[in-house]
């Protein structure tokens, strides 16, 4: 039973990242209208960059499949795991009105960390 929810629980997660990811080089999702304007800032100043936004979106695309799929889901957590600090962080510090999400899919990764945590013993020690 627990690898089942664990399964939907990482299709809905990777499908979120796979998302999330294609929209950053489709564009096919509206912004809010109430986005706070330290965010719009935010996001304007990451887009200067040029190859900053495209490479998020191309480690969400890749983080999404990697942690659908059961064998190579321990490296699609570690592949999403800095982009998620970067959400929860943006989130905390910036803006919390998408801290709920943010924070369900932080705990989600968390529990995929945790059931895979000795893929990793060789990355420790």
């Amino acid at each position: 039973m627990k690898k089942k929810i664990l399964f939907i629980l990482c299709l809905l997660f990777g499908l979120m990242f796979i998302n999330a990811g294609l929209n950053k080089f489709f564009n096919y999702m509206p912004a809010p209208d109430d986005i706070p304007e330290n965010m719009i800032q935010l996001m304007g100043a990451i887009d200067q960059f040029g190859w900053l936004m495209p490479l998020i979106g191309l480690v969400e695309v890749l983080g999404g499949i990697l942690i659908i799929l059961p064998k190579t889901r321990a490296l699609g957590a570690i592949v999403i795991f800095p982009i998620m600090v970067g959400i929860m962080l943006t989130h905390l510090i910036n803006s919390q009105m998408g801290l709920p999400i943010a924070s369900v899919l932080f705990v989600i990764l968390l529990w995929v960390l945790y059931e895979n945590r000795k893929k990793y013993a060789g990355l420790i020690g």
